[in-house]
């Protein structure tokens, strides 16, 4: 099949699959006389491989390792198991940061306690936002708020 097929077949856009193979992630499809290359179900099982990964939030350096592995299979599988723990570390890191993005938005938020129809003048919210582009203390990053998220994290 040709790459418009693949990319059909597989819901990848064109470009996403030509970046793939430039990276090493799928096998250089062979090329038909005319230059075109030629993709077979091994390159769409390969690129289903790929595109599972990066959906579990596995860096592109990840899932070449884990290729590496697909075409060694007798490999040890250690790396694999220590791949797997350093991104699920990396997930938790993450979720953390976001509760404590979401911590200091939600503080934010409590300046303003007008809903409608008040001047943004008088915007709490506003307010501290310009106070902390001035260099001023802002609420979202109050001393007190970010204790509050070092003993939660």
């Amino acid at each position: 099949m040709r790459i418009g097929e693949l990319s059909r077949t597989s819901g990848c856009d064109v470009e996403t699959i030509r970046y793939y193979e430039r990276e090493g992630l799928l096998d250089a499809p062979r090329r038909e006389a005319n230059g075109y290359r030629r993709y077979d179900d091994g390159h769409l099982v390969q690129l289903n491989f790929v595109r599972h990964c990066r959906s579990l939030g596995m860096s592109l350096s990840d899932v070449r390792r884990l290729r590496e592995f697909e075409r060694n299979p007798s490999q040890d599988c250690d790396d694999i198991n220590t791949l797997l723990d350093r991104q699920i570390a990396q997930i938790h890191a993450q979720r953390v940061a976001l509760e404590a993005l979401e911590g200091q938005l939600r503080a934010l938020r409590e300046t303003c306690h007008h809903h409608h129809h008040q001047p943004a003048s008088e915007c709490g919210i506003l307010q501290n936002l310009q106070q902390a582009a001035a260099g001023a203390a802002c609420e979202c990053h109050s001393p007190a708020q970010d204790a509050g998220h070092a003993a939660n994290g």
